[in-house]
């Protein structure tokens, strides 16, 4: 089990869960309450719709920003970004996305496994070598 250098570390990666979350349950609800409105020809669903959209993108780009360093300690991927790499053979989804499966593991259970080397990695500060 790998453990990450710096309790900043494990601020990001719990922020860049939560952010992840957030999108994945944004993004539906933003459409489904802009053609609600939109059908029923509600003016401000309509605008509740355009405004939780604007909502997304901002989630969208603190996503970015915060998972951009949310690092495997073993292999230095970023787990929680979109890569082009091969997945290792045993990665999970959740809802068909990896990303999603390891925010929520990092959310629930304090430890993740990395899509991308499959090793388990926790949510603690490593000790540093020496006396």
């Amino acid at each position: 089990m790998h453990r990450l250098p710096s309790r900043k570390s494990i601020y990001r990666m719990q922020v860049a869960a939560l952010l992840v979350c957030m999108k994945c349950v944004m993004a539906p609800l933003a459409i489904l309450i802009f053609i609600y409105g939109f059908l029923k020809h509600d003016e401000s669903s309509v605008i509740a719709g355009l405004a939780l959209a604007f909502g997304t993108l901002l989630v969208v780009v603190a996503q970015w920003i915060f998972a951009a360093r949310t690092n495997c300690p073993l292999c230095i991927t970023p787990v929680l970004m979109p890569k082009g790499c091969a997945k290792h053979r045993d990665a999970r989804r959740f809802l068909g996305s990896h990303r999603l499966h390891v925010a929520l593991s990092i959310l629930f259970t304090g430890s993740f496994r990395c899509p991308y080397c499959g090793e388990t990695c926790v949510l603690q500060v490593r000790k540093r070598g020496g006396s």
